[in-house]
């Protein structure tokens, strides 16, 4: 008799996680090494934040506290980071925080993972096209804004004021580029990121040179406003709300890293290579922002940044234009790598995709000649050049920023589960793991209030995960994220009431502090799996915690329009899954079961 599936646990089926080491087969060409990670991860990430958004966050969000939003907006990163190599130590395939949440959470989750990691990519592609548009167009007065907005204006209050064609052209070649070249370009990168931070070096010492501290502390009586709000002066004009907003837009600076574990199937010697590039990486990035930000602000005031090119602006503004067009050259360089690395991951996480049945089955065909995803590279690089013609700057910043923060926080919160889970269940029989491996499902187990109170206190000392164990994890990890999202909205919405100590807030503050706290102790009394030689997030659960909060909070600095337009694309989204993704991905698991059926009767005879 055929085994009926249910719609939920359809919807919650993960994929198995071999623990055994092994590798695996790809279709894909193994040609990428630790440097060529690291310039990726480099090159994908200093690009519009270094050149571009310094200024802009410094000008209109934070002032000369901008150094600090980039270090909370690091710190966000290197905890997601940190995170994102155990993961890609673990499962060294392409398709980065989609294939974890597929192996930890369940089928649905990973979907809108996935879908949210293509908008990140897409996004992040579009923004640094329109970004190296407008940095070249300050260079050339205006001309190619002007030209665009007499030939095609757009009078959409959502859209861009005008249609950037240089944008839109220039995501098409890059995207046909990278389809037919990968071991090429990858070289071709790595060439051009080290002239990036070469350049960036040259900033940071030049800056030094001309840096004036009373930059820091300007007097508001002494600031001409001109017109725009500049705040109060010092060091925190916008007080420290404007730095925590500032550090939400900041957080866009350091996108672009998790784009090293997409290349799982590309890499020689993943399990080592990947945790490495993504903490080296992550250091240089760091390094290179908090230099640049910090001489920035020092050079000149806060309030006369260029919000379009701000470094080639300030080295103008201090009589050098040697340093001002050596900059420029390095901001078009750096903006370039950034295009590369932005756009390289898209057509991965589609290919992982498209080969689970989630996607449009083309979009996961390789090239057997250049063995890489050529169908769905265009058709990315196509997509992504129509975002980077259609919308402004400041409004893919903000729709990339709530995507990859949402990524970001699955994968912590994957982490969690992960070291939590029982690892008994994926070495059964493939049948088994198919049609019964849910996260939130079991065969045996069954919930009562006293199975429960021994289990949340582990009772009985109980040394290694089982399923009942696993759920519980599951739960409390799910009830942290609701806890940080309330403790969020309440430092939002009662700031002034907690600062003026009024008993209300500070008890609610209280209270959700202690719940945290004792959802994360419940969660260490878990058993857990046994020590791994691969790379291991240290104190979990308390690491992949504070990565959830912070991300959390700083999805909700991020206004209202930025949550319009992300449900927008989350219906897009989900209509592609259960009209196409569910029912493909569900004939696929009756099929591959059926075959595990047929070889076991065979073996039987």
């Amino acid at each position: 008799m055929v085994q009926q599936y249910s719609a939920w646990k359809v919807l919650t089926r993960r994929k198995q996680l071999t623990p055994d080491g092994s590798e695996g087969e790809t279709k894909l060409n193994r040609v990428l090494g630790l440097w060529d990670l690291t310039a990726l991860g480099v090159g994908s990430t200093l690009g519009a934040g270094v050149y571009v958004l310094a200024g802009q966050i410094a000008k209109e969000q934070a002032g000369p506290s901008v150094i600090i939003s980039f270090a909370i907006a690091a710190l966000a990163s290197l905890l997601a980071g940190i995170c994102y190599a155990e993961f890609g130590a673990r499962v060294p395939k392409a398709g980065s925080a989609y294939v974890y949440s597929y192996v930890c959470i369940g089928e649905f989750v990973a979907f809108v993972i996935g879908w949210n990691l293509i908008l990140e990519y897409v996004i992040g592609t579009a923004s640094v096209c329109r970004g190296i548009s407008l940095y070249l167009d300050t260079l050339l007065n205006d001309t190619l804004k002007q030209t665009f907005a007499e030939i095609a204006p757009m009078n959409v209050s959502f859209l861009g004021s005008y249609f950037d064609f240089f944008a839109f052209g220039l995501v098409i070649v890059f995207g046909v580029a990278l389809a037919f070249g990968v071991e090429t370009s990858a070289m071709a990168n790595n060439f051009v990121t080290c002239v990036n931070i070469f350049i960036l070096g040259f900033v940071i010492i030049a800056g030094a040179i001309k840096a004036d501290f009373s930059n820091w502390t300007v007097d508001e009586s002494t600031i001409v406003a001109n017109g725009t709000n500049i705040g109060n002066g010092g060091f925190f004009p916008f007080g420290f709300e404007g730095t925590l907003q500032g550090a939400a837009t900041c957080f866009f600076g350091f996108v672009g890293f998790d784009c090293i574990a997409t290349t799982g199937e590309e890499v020689q010697n993943p399990r080592k290579n990947i945790p490495r590039s993504i903490l080296l990486s992550l250091l240089i990035i760091f390094l290179c922002y908090f230099g640049v930000s910090t001489v920035l602000t020092l050079m000149l005031p806060y309030y006369v940044q260029d919000v379009n090119a701000p470094l080639p602006y300030a080295f103008e503004y201090v009589g050098w234009p040697v340093a001002m067009w050596i900059v420029t050259i390095g901001g078009l360089v750096g903006l370039l790598a950034s295009l590369f690395g932005a756009l390289f991951p898209l057509p991965r996480v589609m290919y992982s995709m498209a080969q689970d049945g989630l996607l449009f089955r083309f979009l996961g065909k390789i090239s057997p000649r250049f063995r890489a995803p050529v169908t769905g590279s265009i058709v990315a690089a196509l997509f992504t050049a129509l975002f980077a013609g259609l919308f402004d700057l400041e409004q893919l910043v903000s729709l990339l920023s709530i995507g990859t923060l949402l990524a970001y926080s699955v994968v912590a919160l994957s982490i969690t589960i992960l070291r939590y889970m029982e690892y008994c269940e994926m070495e059964e029989q493939p049948s088994q793991t198919v049609s019964e491996t849910t996260s939130l499902t079991s065969r045996n187990d069954r919930f009562s209030w006293s199975s429960i109170c021994t289990q949340l206190f582990n009772v009985h000392r109980v040394l290694e995960p089982n399923s009942f164990s696993t759920r519980i994890v599951g739960i409390l990890t799910t009830l942290f994220c609701v806890l940080s999202l309330g403790l969020g909205v309440l430092l939002m919405q009662a700031y002034p009431a907690i600062r003026s100590q009024k008993a209300w807030a500070l008890t609610l503050l209280i209270l959700l502090i202690v719940l945290m706290a004792v959802v994360l102790l419940l969660t260490c009394l878990q058993p857990r799996e046994a020590k791994s030689r691969l790379f291991r997030v240290p104190f979990v659960p308390v690491v992949p915690a504070i990565s959830i909060f912070i991300n959390i909070y700083l999805m909700l600095q991020l206004n209202s329009w930025t949550w319009i337009r992300f449900g927008v694309w989350m219906i897009v989204g989900l209509s592609i899954y259960f009209f196409y993704g569910l029912p493909n991905s569900y004939r696929d698991m009756r099929r591959q079961r059926a075959g595990w059926k047929k070889l076991k009767y065979s073996e039987h005879f």
